[in-house]
C-alpha cells in the first residue's frame, strides 16, 4: 500500500457517502464499527450506551459526510474524534443526571471522571493506531514485564532500536493527556436518531 492509498480511500469514501451510497456506509461501518464501539465503551463502561453512541456516530457521518476534512487527517482519526466527543457528551449527561437525582458527586467529580475516561480512550486509540513495531515493543515491556534487553531479543532488534521504539511509543502515549475532552460535540451529533 502506498503512503497516499489511505487518504485516497478516505476521499473516495467521503465522495460515495456524499452521493448517498448506502453500500459506502456499510463498508465504513464494517471497517470502523469495532473501533467506535470499543472507544465508546472505554469512556462509558456500558454496553448499551456504547451501542447507542455507535449508532449516533454513524448516523452523523451519514447525514454529514462533508464535515470530514481530509486535510485535517485520516478518516479513521476523524471517526475516533467524533466517537470520543459523543461518548464524553453522553458521560457528562449521565453523570449530571445522577447528581440531579440526588446521587453522590459534584460537577468537578464529573469532569474528573470525564477527563480520566477520555484520556484512557485516547491512549487505547493511540496504542492500537501506532505502527506494529512500536506497539509490540510496548506490549513486551509493559504487559509482559520485559526490560529493553529482553524486548530487543524477543523482537530480533538491537538494544538501541528497542530503546528507540519504547521511547517513541511512550511519547505517543503521553499525547493522550495533552488533548482536551472539553471540545463540544459536532453539530447534530448529540441528538437522538
Amino acid at each position: 500500500m502506498t503512503s497516499d492509498a489511505a487518504p485516497r480511500w478516505d476521499r473516495k469514501m467521503q465522495q460515495r457517502l456524499a452521493r448517498g451510497e448506502a453500500a459506502a456506509l456499510g463498508e465504513l461501518y464494517d471497517r470502523f464499527a469495532s473501533l467506535v464501539h470499543s472507544l465508546a465503551h472505554r469512556v462509558l463502561d456500558d454496553e448499551d450506551a456504547a451501542d447507542r453512541v455507535t449508532r449516533e456516530v454513524f448516523g452523523y457521518i451519514w447525514e454529514n459526510p462533508d464535515a470530514y476534512d481530509a486535510k485535517q487527517g485520516p478518516l479513521r482519526s476523524w471517526v475516533a474524534m467524533l466517537t470520543q466527543r459523543q461518548a464524553v457528551h453522553r458521560l457528562r449527561q449521565a453523570e449530571s443526571e445522577l447528581i440531579r437525582q440526588g446521587g453522590d458527586g459534584t460537577p468537578d467529580e464529573v469532569e474528573e471522571k470525564v477527563r480520566e475516561a477520555s484520556t484512557a480512550a485516547r491512549a487505547d486509540y493511540i496504542r492500537t493506531s501506532m505502527p506494529a513495531s512500536l506497539r509490540a515493543a510496548l506490549e513486551l515491556a509493559y504487559f509482559q514485564r520485559r526490560d529493553y534487553r529482553q524486548t530487543a531479543a524477543d523482537l530480533g532488534v538491537t538494544e538501541d532500536e528497542a530503546r528507540r521504539r519504547l521511547r517513541l511509543g511512550l511519547q505517543l502515549l503521553a499525547t493522550a493527556r495533552s488533548h482536551s475532552p472539553h471540545a463540544a460535540s459536532p453539530p447534530g451529533c448529540g441528538r437522538a436518531l
